[in-house]
């Protein structure tokens, strides 16, 4: 039984599938299962996870449900005791999931670990840095205000942890990360690496590039998690609401 399952949802991802496995291959840490949910690629993914020959890579075909749909398909075929998901155009530095791993251990009471992200572009070049945020422990309070894990791609979790939650909600098609980390949040502590080591690459067919889609799931979301949240937090929706309205980036809150 791996240590660590990696789950990777595809669709259409011919163009970064490749580099983005290779950067799971790449992990110092190498006891771990690599979980590619194929979306129902219509161009030639499959036959690229075909050409990889790795024991560790275990490809699930399916028809296309959605992204949330396959990152659940993956956690629940998985059999790692932890586990992180990863878009299948991003990439990890080669230390990420040791250094997540050392963060957990390190503090017995969190299920979650994140690290700091850089965004790149379509070809992999460094376009700018993320929030550089690092806040450990019960969380909520600040999740609640900035997603300080910014993307999907990001923490490595307590595999039990994440199916106490639900995974991922399916009818979100975006903001769907944030979501799951509030739910998460509320129930366990976090644990942060202050060192970069996630790419997110921005591109111009993403739902991060499409803001009012975006804007309109993550206010679904707040909406949802402060009607959840302890009477304590309530006051800072307004807080959080106040600060959507001045920042132009919402997929960094």
């Amino acid at each position: 039984m791996p240590l660590i399952s990696v789950v990777i949802p595809v669709y259409n991802g011919v163009k970064t599938i490749q580099e983005t496995i290779e950067s799971v291959q790449k992990q110092t840490l190498s006891d771990l299962e690599i979980i590619v949910v194929d979306d129902g690629s219509q161009d030639n993914t499959l036959a690229v996870l075909g050409a990889i020959a790795d024991p560790r890579l275990k490809v699930i075909p399916g028809t296309h449900a959605g992204a949330n749909a396959a990152r659940n398909r993956g956690l629940y075929a998985s059999s790692g005791e932890y586990v992180s998901f990863l878009d299948a155009d991003d990439l990890w530095t080669p230390d990420k999931l040791e250094a997540q791993l050392q963060a957990l251990r390190s503090h017995p009471k969190a299920a979650v670990a994140y690290s700091w992200t850089d965004r790149i572009d379509e070809q992999g070049n460094y376009l700018r840095r993320g929030g550089y945020l690092s806040v450990n422990g019960y969380v909520l309070a600040e999740l609640l205000i900035t997603n300080f894990v910014e993307n999907g791609s990001n923490p490595l979790i307590l595999r039990q942890a994440a199916i106490e939650v639900g995974g991922f909600d399916k009818n979100l098609t975006a903001c769907q990360d944030w979501d799951m980390w509030l739910r998460l949040a509320a129930r366990y502590e976090f644990a942060a690496v202050s060192e970069v080591q996630i790419l997110y690459r921005l591109s111009t067919n993403s739902i991060s590039a499409n803001v009012l889609a975006l804007e309109a799931c993550c206010r679904k979301v707040i909406d949802r998690a402060f009607a959840q949240a302890p009477r304590s937090l309530k006051y800072l929706k307004k807080i959080q609401l106040g600060q959507r309205l001045q920042i132009p980036d919402v997929q960094s809150v």
